[in-house]
C-alpha cells in the first residue's frame, strides 16, 4: 500500500497537476480535500468533469464520478455486492475507496484520455423499443448508428495515418515541391506551345505525336504482357521437363526392379505409413489434446493465491514421499520374477523408443526434402524468371565466375578514378569560388570607375546586349533545326506505326483469349478475395473479444492481489494492537507493582494527576497576576512618567551644556579681537 501511495503522489507532484506533495501531508488530507483532488484527476481525463466539487450536491458529484469511472471501465475492487458501499465510501471520501481510483487513473492517464474522448461519441443512447415503433424515431436511430460507425472507420484511419510516419511539415514540404515543378512545367509547355505555333501544321503534328506516345505506352504494356506469357511458358516447360523425368526415373525403376522388391518397398513403407498412422501420430494428437485440456483448466481456474501455493507445495511433497515409499517397497521385495520382466520392459521401451526416433528421422527427411524441393523449383523459376534462360551450370558458371572477378578489378579501378575527381572536382569548384570571389571585386571596382566617369551601368547595358543577341541568334538556329527534326520525326513515324501495325496484328488475336483468360482469373480472385476478407474479419473480431476478455482477468487479478494484500497489512496492524492490548491487560492485571507501573494506564494516569497538579499551581499563579494586575500597570504608569522626566532632564542638562559652550567660544573670539 505504501508503494502505491509514493506512486500517486509522485504523479500529482508531476505535470500537469504539481501538488507539491509528499506522503505525510497527501496522507493527513481531509475527505473534501482527497475528493477535490480525485476531481482534478478526472477533469484532466475529461475536460467536463472540472468542476469545484463544493459548488454541487454530494449526490450529484458522486454520480457523476461514477458514470465516469464506468465508462473508463473502473472496477472497485471486492465483489459486485459492495457497490453500496463503495458508492458511500466514495460519498464520504474514503481512503480505502479515493486511493485504489487514483491509483488506477494515474497509471494510464493517456490511455484513459483517449478512452473517455472515444466514449462521448461511441456510447449508444438507449432508446425504449416502444419509441422505435415510430418510423421517425426508428429512422433517426439508425442513422445516428451509421455515424457512429463511420466514426470508428475515420477515427481508424487517423490512427493509422498518425501512425505511418508521415508528417504534415513533410507532407507539406513535398506539396510545394510538386506545385513549384508544376508551374515549371507549366511554363515550359507553354514556352513549347509558342514555339511551336509559328510552324505550320503544328496542330496535324501534335496528333501525330500524341498517337506516337500512344502506340509506345501500348507497345510496352504489349511487350510487358509478353514477357510475362514467356515466363508462364517457361514455367510450364519446366513443370513438363520435371514430370518427364520423374516418369523416366519410374520407368528406369521398374525396368530395373523385380516384383519381389517392389512388394517389400511397397510392405516397408506401408509398415511405416501405418506405424504413423497408427501409433506415432495418435500418440502425438494425444499429447497435444492433454495439453490443450490442461491449458484450458488452467486458464478456467481462478487466479492462485499465495496459500493455494503452498498447498500445492504440500501435496506434490506427500506424493514424492509416497513415490519414494514405493519404491524403498519394491527394492524390499526383490522378486526374481519382476527382474526378468523388467528386463524384457527395458528391451521393449529401447525398441519403442529406437522406432519412435526412426520414424522422426524419416519425418524430418521427409520435411527436409520437400522444403528442398520447394526451394529448387524456387530458385529456378527466380533464376530464369527475368530472361526465360536456362541456369548456368558447370564451365558457364566458371567463365562467369571470372568476368565477375575482372569486373570486380575494373570497378575498383574505376572507383578509385572516380574518387580522383571527386577530389579534382572540389579543387576546381574551391577555384571557381575564389575566382567568382576575384570577379565580385573587379566588378565593384568597375562600377566605381564607372560612377566617377559618369558611365554608371555601362559594363551592364553591354553584357545584357551581347547576352540578347547570342540568345536570338541560338533561338533561330534552333527554329530552323526544330522544324526539319519534325519534318523527319513525322516520316519515322508514320513508317513505324505501319510496322508496328503489322507486328500487333498476331499477337492482338493471342491477346484476346489471354483477356478472356484474365477475366475468369479475375473473377475467381475477388470471390476467394470476400472468402478471405470474411474470414479474417471473423478472425479478428473473435481476437479482439479474446484480448479484451484478458485484459479484464489481468486487471481483475491486479486488483486482487492489491487487495489481498491490504488486507494482509490491516490484519497484521490489527495483530501488533490486539498484542499491545494483551501486554498491558496483563501488566493491569499484574501482582508486581513494578509491572503495574509499566502499564501505559498507569502512565497515563501518572501524567494526568501531574499535568492536574501543574494546571492547579498555573491558576493560582493566574489568580495572583489579576489580582496585583491593577496595581501593577499605575506602577509601570509610573515607571514610564519617571523615565519621561529623567529623558527631558538630560535634554535640558545637555542643551544648557551647549549653550553654555557657544557662550564661551564668543567671548574667546572677542577678546582676540581686542588684543589685534
Amino acid at each position: 500500500m505504501s508503494e502505491h501511495l509514493k506512486f500517486i503522489v509522485e504523479q500529482l507532484n508531476k505535470d500537469p497537476f504539481r501538488k507539491n506533495f509528499n506522503l505525510i501531508t497527501f496522507d493527513s488530507l481531509e475527505p473534501m480535500q482527497l475528493l477535490q483532488i480525485l476531481n482534478d484527476v478526472l477533469g484532466e481525463i475529461d475536460p467536463k468533469q472540472n468542476i469545484d466539487i463544493r459548488e454541487e450536491m454530494p449526490e450529484q458529484t458522486v454520480k457523476r464520478m461514477c458514470a465516469l469511472l464506468g465508462l473508463l471501465k473502473y472496477k472497485p475492487p471486492g465483489s459486485h455486492s459492495d457497490v453500496s458501499s463503495f458508492r458511500q465510501g466514495l460519498v464520504v471520501g474514503s481512503k480505502p475507496v479515493v486511493h485504489p481510483i487514483l491509483h488506477w487513473l494515474l497509471q494510464k492517464v493517456p490511455e484513459l484520455k483517449k478512452r473517455a474522448y472515444l466514449a462521448r461519441f461511441l456510447v449508444k443512447l438507449e432508446v425504449p423499443a416502444e419509441f422505435l415503433q415510430d418510423d421517425v424515431i426508428n429512422d433517426t436511430y439508425h442513422q445516428y448508428e451509421e455515424l457512429v460507425e463511420g466514426f470508428k472507420t475515420y477515427h481508424k484511419e487517423c490512427e493509422q495515418l498518425r501512425t505511418s510516419g508521415f508528417s504534415t511539415a513533410e507532407i507539406r514540404r513535398d506539396i510545394s515541391a510538386m506545385e513549384e515543378e508544376k508551374d515549371q512545367l507549366i511554363k515550359r509547355v507553354e514556352r513549347l506551345k509558342k514555339r511551336v505555333e509559328s510552324v505550320s501544321n503544328h496542330q496535324r503534328m501534335l496528333e501525330q505525336a500524341r498517337q506516337l506516345r500512344v502506340e509506345k505506352e501500348r507497345e510496352e504494356s504489349l511487350s510487358h504482357q509478353k514477357q510475362e506469357q514467356k515466363n508462364q511458358l517457361f514455367q510450364a516447360e519446366q513443370r513438363l521437363q520435371r514430370s518427364q523425368q520423374q516418369l523416366k526415373d519410374l520407368q528406369k525403376a521398374a525396368a530395373d526392379a523385380n516384383p519381389e522388391s517392389l512388394i517389400k518397398r511397397l510392405e516397408e513403407e506401408i509398415k511405416i505409413n501405418s506405424y504413423m498412422v497408427s501409433e506415432k501420430l495418435p500418440k502425438e494428437l494425444e499429447g497435444m489434446r492433454r495439453t490443450v485440456q490442461y491449458l484450458q483448466k488452467v486458464a478456467s481456474e481462478p487466479a492462485m493465491g499465495q496459500s493455494d501455493l503452498h498447498e500445492l507445495e504440500d501435496k506434490i511433497k506427500e506424493v514424492d514421499s509416497q513415490i519414494n515409499q514405493l519404491i524403498e517397497k519394491r527394492m524390499m521385495r526383490n522378486d526374481p520374477m519382476d527382474d526378468k520382466l523388467t528386463l524384457y520392459r527395458q528391451q521393449a521401451s529401447i525398441i519403442v523408443r529406437r522406432k519412435e526416433s526412426k520414424a522422426e528421422e524419416l519425418q524430418e527427411v521427409r520435411e527436409e526434402l520437400a522444403a528442398a524441393e520447394r526451394e529448387l523449383r524456387q530458385r529456378t523459376s527466380q533464376g530464369q524468371a527475368s530472361d526465360g534462360e536456362e541456369i548456368i551450370r558447370g564451365d558457364e558458371l566458371k567463365r562467369l565466375v571470372g568476368k565477375l572477378r575482372s569486373k570486380g578489378t575494373v570497378y575498383k579501378k574505376k572507383r578509385q578514378e572516380i574518387a580522383e575527381l571527386k577530389a579534382e572536382y572540389g579543387v576546381l569548384q574551391r577555384t571557381e569560388d575564389i575566382l567568382k570571389q576575384r570577379q565580385d571585386i573587379i566588378q565593384q571596382k568597375l562600377q566605381t570607375v564607372e560612377a566617377e566617369k559618369g558611365i554608371s551601368g555601362y559594363s551592364n547595358t553591354q553584357e545584357e546586349l551581347e547576352r540578347v543577341s547570342a540568345i536570338k541568334s541560338e533561338l533561330d538556329e534552333k527554329k530552323g533545326r526544330t522544324l526539319d527534326d519534325m519534318s523527319e520525326m513525322v516520316k519515322k513515324l508514320n513508317s513505324m506505326i505501319v510496322e508496328k501495325k503489322s507486328a500487333l496484328a498476331p499477337i492482338i488475336k493471342e491477346l484476346r483469349s489471354l483477356r478472356q483468360r484474365c477475366q475468369e482469373l479475375s473473377q475467381e480472385y475477388e470471390e476467394k478475395k470476400v472468402q478471405y476478407e470474411s474470414c479474417a474479419a471473423g478472425l479478428e473480431s473473435n481476437r479482439s473479444k479474446l484480448e479484451q476478455e484478458v485484459k479484464a482477468l489481468r486487471e481483475e487479478t491486479a486488483q486482487e492481489e492489491n487487495r489481498y494484500h491490504y488486507i494482509n497489512s490491516m490484519s497484521e496492524i490489527i495483530e501488533m494492537q490486539i498484542q499491545r492490548a494483551a501486554e498491558e491487560m496483563k501488566a493491569y492485571v499484574s501482582s508486581d507493582p513494578q509491572e503495574r507501573k509499566k502499564a501505559v494506564r498507569e502512565l497515563y494516569m501518572k501524567n494526568i494527576s501531574e499535568q492536574e497538579l501543574l494546571g492547579k499551581k498555573l491558576r493560582e499563579k493566574q489568580k495572583i497576576v489579576r489580582e496585583s494586575h491593577s496595581a501593577n500597570m499605575e506602577q509601570m504608569k509610573m515607571w514610564r512618567d519617571l523615565e519621561q522626566l529623567m529623558e527631558c532632564k538630560r535634554q535640558c542638562f545637555i542643551r544648557a551644556q551647549n549653550q553654555a559652550s557657544i557662550g564661551q567660544v564668543i567671548q574667546e573670539g572677542g577678546e582676540d579681537r581686542l588684543v589685534l
